[in-house]
């Protein structure tokens, strides 16, 4: 072995049981956004014992710092998040969550894990590659405002200042084995929508002499759709979706109040905030019209995923180098959302999948399911691209 990917290769098999071991503990104690305690604990732990020097941010939050030589020439910034989600695994593993309710369904032990082990590579060949890479272990991805926005607010991208942001995440829609890289927008923005309608409740029987909340808020559904159908450029994809409708409590009482709960996505950030003002004078007016009074907030999420396109065709070249050939695919457009978008926003990034699914094994579940799982050969891809990109792309 007498190139850097030979070696980072050999590493990364040579170190695939003590990170599946990692993957297991993670996945056996996961822990819910801005909550990731013992998780960030452990991290830290396995940083130590690498000797890479580390600060801890956003309470929970991790940042560790390899310099390879010349360790000013480059600059680039690995990350993986931390948290898990409110969901009850129905996997019968091992390592299955140990805590009630509580499951690493998308992933995010994995993206942990993989990190891990990128930094345990890169740290053992810095004397073989040149720049410095910043290892961000971020808190809170699957909860608004996200942990990306706030490690930003606490400098995350400053001292040093990063030219590049890496990112990967699991798929379990492509095989084992594989990766896909894509330019431009990836995923979409996300935000939440909270509206409450009140009116006159009373008896079933004297629908006159109430405001049928119920009614109101079952046209305000119908007419929130046509804001899509009837306001956004059909070549740009956007989501409206009312997810919770909560109302009443009994067959013949017509209720004073109905709350509806719902998301909004967009590719396209000028439509987004265009999108929002049309919600807000729809919702108003169908409600008003029809005799009830309204409150809406709408909770600005996450932005868009961009992948810069110069950086992405850099990274899709060496992934191409380091992978076997025909294994590097095109991901789709997704109306996912990911924090990911906020580091997009302030310096070139690259989100990219790695491949989980396996039908021969019946690893085909998909994430934020209770019966999610992944090959975890896949583990060995996933360090070892990541440590390849974050000594060479950027």
């Amino acid at each position: 072995m007498n190139n850097l990917k030979d070696k980072i290769q050999h590493l990364a098999h040579t170190y695939q049981a003590d990170a599946v071991a990692i993957r297991h503990h993670l996945h056996a104690h996961p822990e819910l956004s801005y909550q990731e305690f013992e998780t960030s604990a452990f991290v830290q732990q396995q940083l130590t014992k690498l000797g890479i020097p580390f600060q801890v941010m956003a309470t929970t939050g991790v940042v560790g710092l390899i310099k390879g030589k010349s360790p000013d020439k480059r600059i680039v910034a690995l990350r993986a998040d931390m948290d898990a989600l409110p969901i009850q695994e129905e996997n019968d593993i091992s390592y299955k969550s140990t805590r009630p309710g509580v499951m690493h369904a998308c992933g995010h032990d994995v993206h942990t894990t993989c990190l891990l082990g990128a930094a345990r590579i890169l740290q053992e060949l810095k004397d073989e590659w040149e720049g410095t890479v910043k290892l961000i272990f971020q808190p809170g991805e699957e909860r608004n405002p996200g942990g990306a926005s706030i490690m930003i607010n606490e400098g995350v991208l400053q001292n040093p200042a990063p030219q590049a942001i890496f990112g990967l995440h699991v798929h379990p829609q492509l095989e084992i084995g594989k990766v896909s890289f894509r330019g431009g927008q990836v995923m979409a923005s996300a935000d939440e929508i909270y509206i409450t309608i009140k009116g006159k409740g009373g008896h079933a029987a004297a629908p006159h002499l109430t405001v049928d909340t119920i009614l109101i808020a079952s046209h305000l559904v119908v007419s929130l759709q046509q804001i899509i159908s009837r306001n956004c450029n059909p070549l740009s994809p956007s989501v409206l979706s009312i997810c919770s409708f909560q109302g009443g409590h009994t067959t013949n009482v017509i209720p004073s109040e109905v709350k509806l709960m719902g998301t909004f996505r967009a590719l396209d950030e000028e439509w987004r905030f265009k999108a929002h003002d049309l919600i807000r004078r729809n919702a108003t007016e169908v409600v008003r019209a029809m005799g009830a009074e309204i409150e809406l907030h709408i909770d600005v999420g996450y932005p868009t995923v961009y992948n810069d396109e110069k950086l992405y065709k850099v990274a899709r070249k060496f992934a191409e180098e380091y992978m076997p050939q025909g294994k590097v695919e095109t991901t789709e457009v997704r109306m996912g959302a990911e924090d990911f978008g906020y580091y997009t926003q302030q310096i070139p990034g690259c989100f990219y999948r790695l491949g989980v699914m396996n039908i021969d094994k019946g690893i085909t579940s998909g994430v934020h399911t209770p019966t999610f799982n992944i090959d975890e050969s896949a583990i060995e891809t996933g360090m070892g691209l990541m440590a390849w990109l974050g000594a060479n792309a950027g």
